[in-house]
């Protein structure tokens, strides 16, 4: 189960470096597009590189606290491995941003001049786009989760460890981030809309780059390393909940590696996901999304049956099934929230 996971995430990287190089070498449009992205791109890889130097700074203070945590205290558990875990958990969730962040600022410029062509194409760019942020998010994750649970032989404190430092990262990317994003959005309405009267995102007003710097470093970065950060807790608090049930010995040892297995196969059904929305020739593209996105959700609960059905977990007082259902379940009531949401 581990194994296979791990398969699954090198493809995903592969397939975000196959998507990049794709974007890459679409036209990035005339002289005044690349003008305002490069902007847009200067500003926020400077908003990054200053926020990743200060929480850099708190992410080494912290892991050298829990290195020296077993000299300060007989009952403190915390330990070097600890400390390794946290860096690679926060400089996990760190990628995961600045890569979210590069895709839309390169993006963004592409998918206007592909939009002089029609919709469809644009809508590739834009999807593609969105797929390399979601795709090198759980790719970045599973494979630093795998790596640090294999290194460390399941010790729970590294797991945690991993868990903390990407939900460090996250809090100041999101915070940060939104803050900012929140403060250049109310200073650009208030100059433009407001004082001068243009409409919103005008070219006349300046403060609009700022506008865009802060929708890239908030809702993009920000909002990769957080959800890295929930990908990771969910996997670790299933594999808490596997791990009680083995020590009660009420289930199999293989019941550890199921949440590994479950999050692989999910790779595999977003990857049919992806493929369908690009490849078929929908007219409408919200289509195109939903039959994506309906495709990979029961490509992975056919795929969760076998593989719970399959595991050698030997539940003694759970049903066998009960994990599949729980799967049908989440599937069912994210659904629900998504629908209410569009709504």
């Amino acid at each position: 189960m581990l194994n296979f996971s791990l398969y699954s995430a090198v493809l995903a990287i592969l397939v975000v470096i196959g998507l990049s190089w794709d974007i890459l070498r679409k036209s990035p449009g005339n002289e005044v597009m690349q003008g305002i992205s490069l902007k847009i791109q200067q500003g926020a890889r400077a908003f990054l590189k200053r926020e990743y130097l200060a929480v850099s700074l708190v992410v080494v203070i912290i892991a050298l606290l829990f290195s020296l945590a077993p000299r300060l205290g007989s009952k403190v558990e915390v330990n070097w491995r600890t400390a390794i875990a946290f860096i690679l958990g926060a400089f996990a969730s760190g990628l995961a941003g600045f890569i979210a962040m590069t895709v839309g600022t390169k993006s963004n410029s592409r998918t206007t001049e592909a939009a002089r062509k029609g919709i469809l194409p644009a809508l590739r760019i834009s999807f593609s786009a969105g797929v390399i942020t979601g795709l090198s998010i759980v790719g970045i994750a599973l494979l630093g989760l795998i790596f640090v649970y294999r290194t460390f032989k399941g010790d729970p404190l590294a797991v945690n460890g991993y868990a903390m430092g990407a939900s460090l990262l996250a809090l100041f990317a999101r915070a940060g981030g939104g803050i900012y994003t929140k403060g250049a959005d109310m200073g650009a309405d208030l100059v433009g809309k407001v004082e001068a009267g243009i409409p919103e995102d005008d070219p006349r007003n300046p403060a609009v780059i700022a506008d865009n710097v802060g929708d890239n470093v908030g809702d993009t970065a920000g909002m990769g390393a957080d959800l890295l950060e929930s990908y990771v807790e969910s996997i670790i608090a299933s594999i808490a909940i596997g791990y009680t049930i083995f020590l009660s010995k009420k289930a199999h040892e293989s019941i550890l590696f199921l949440p590994f297995a479950i999050a692989g196969w999910g790779l595999i059904s977003s990857f049919l996901g992806i493929f369908i929305t690009r490849i078929i020739p929908f007219k409408d593209p919200q289509k195109a999304m939903n039959t994506g996105v309906y495709s990979a959700a029961v490509t992975m609960v056919a795929g969760a049956y076998f593989i719970i059905k399959n595991s050698g977990i030997s539940y003694v007082a759970y049903p066998l099934m009960g994990p599949f259902w729980a799967v049908v379940a989440g599937f069912w009531i994210g659904d629900g929230v998504d629908n209410r949401w569009s709504e």
